[in-house]
């Protein structure tokens, strides 16, 4: 299985002065069975922007896309409206009745606010078939809303950990906006929890963007002694990059032991797109 990894578009104010289309061209150049999005798709949540960045996706030439949302995603009060209705679209998990919430802004308040969905978090579970695998995509949404900082709701995912052990599949991937390990200014600040859970269940491959800079790693909780990747991609089309280039990820053989990971790098100068392709392993 190959997978291709976007993030941080950034469609609005904070998008590049690149070629979407000298871009969408050397996407569509690589073998993905599946493309990801980590989020962070517009700058500020608003229609506009999530109209081009649809535009944008319906260019690539692969027939399963994945992509959760970022922080800036819900810069807009609807933004998890917008989302689910330009990028993706899948059936969200709440939490129990019983079950007490933390998280801020988690429920808007209908009085106050008129949303069709009151319910501002969006994550789901997406099993695909893959080469005759069944690949499991666990979509954690860890942003606040109108917040630059991270947070994980607990009730949420002992909800998605219930639904998984009623799952069979092959191989379990982790699909989230903000990273795991290490931080900025920008806090995730209860990121304990979610690596509690990738390590109780066994999740080897962990993909994530928002720092807008590029860190691969891999990690090993010698306790339990569970290790697990962690790729967080950087931005691919924003033009606040301070630290890193433009880049995309492109996984070959994911789950094999000729696993192959590939840094496609890109620069815009004097009105073209430059490119320059890495392979790490």
């Amino acid at each position: 299985m190959n997978i291709l990894h976007l993030s941080d578009l950034h469609f609005g104010p904070r998008h590049w002065d690149g070629d979407d289309d000298v871009l969408i061209e050397k996407i569509n150049s690589y073998p993905a069975d599946v493309v990801i999005d980590t989020g962070d798709t517009t700058t500020d949540g608003r229609e506009c922007e999530y109209v081009e960045a649809r535009k944008f996706f319906d260019k690539i030439n692969c027939e399963r896309f994945v992509a959760v949302i970022g922080n800036h995603d819900k810069r807009n009060t609807v933004g998890h409206e917008l989302f689910k209705e330009y990028i993706y679209n899948s059936q969200v998990f709440y939490p129990s009745a019983h079950q007490r919430t933390e998280k801020q802004d988690l429920f808007m308040d209908r009085k106050i606010t008129k949303l069709k969905e009151n319910f501002t978090d969006v994550n789901f579970l997406e099993l695909l078939t893959i080469d005759r695998k069944k690949i499991l995509f666990i979509c954690i949404d860890n942003n606040l809303v109108r917040s630059n900082h991270g947070f994980v709701e607990e009730s949420i995912l002992c909800t998605i950990e219930e639904k998984m052990s009623e799952m069979v599949y092959d191989l379990p991937l982790l699909l989230t906006h903000y990273p795991l390990l290490g931080t900025d200014m920008d806090l995730f600040m209860n990121s304990r929890r979610l690596i509690d859970f990738v390590n109780s269940k066994k999740i080897e491959h962990v993909f994530c963007g928002h720092d807008h800079f590029l860190r691969l790693e891999n990690t090993c909780d010698l306790y339990i002694n569970h290790r697990f990747d962690h790729f967080m991609c950087g931005t691919t089309a924003s033009a606040n990059r301070p630290r890193d280039d433009n880049i995309f990820l492109f996984y070959e053989n994911v789950g094999d032991n000729n696993f192959h990971l590939y840094v496609i790098r890109f620069s815009y100068k004097d009105g073209c797109l430059e490119f320059k392709e890495e392979k790490i392993r």
